[in-house]
């Protein structure tokens, strides 16, 4: 089984280099020292995802992403990252940002949680967003580089 891959719920994504986003996403679990089993994200719409809020976490609104770690605690990682191309598509625009690095942004996102990091208060959100831009100017660096 591949360590990283990328399905459809009920939207579909064509994202361009699979293969080295797929490294790079292990790339950053070994950066950040924390082994990784398996990792799969899942694009879906802001209903398919809302319906996953309420069923799952109790939470009624949208968002761009739910991040279920599957794995015991002293296991590597096992996940399941569903992501709101809706969402993603609207916070790109809102943000001024190109769609295809907001969907980095996200991807990278569910990774540097499963990898320990926190966005409820706000000391954890600016290290969350450091770290997302982090990853996203090494990851444009390492495609200008090929």
């Amino acid at each position: 089984m591949t360590a990283v891959s990328f399905h459809s719920a009920d939207r579909s994504l064509q994202i361009e280099g699979r293969t080295p986003l797929k490294a790079f996403i292990q790339n950053i679990f070994r950066k950040e020292k924390k082994a990784l089993a398996s990792i799969t994200y899942i694009f879906c719409s802001d209903e398919f995802l809302l319906q996953m809020n309420r069923d799952y976490l109790d939470h009624d609104y949208y968002t761009d992403i739910i991040t279920f770690g599957l794995s015991e605690k002293a296991q590597p990682v096992e996940a399941e990252v569903y992501i709101s191309i809706d969402r993603v598509k609207d916070n790109a625009q809102t943000l001024g940002r190109p769609f295809k690095e907001e969907v980095l942004r996200v991807i990278f996102h569910g990774a540097l949680h499963l990898c320990g990091y926190k966005d409820k208060r706000k000391s954890e959100i600016a290290l969350m967003r450091g770290k997302e831009e982090q990853y996203l100017r090494l990851f444009e660096k390492k495609r200008s580089d090929v």
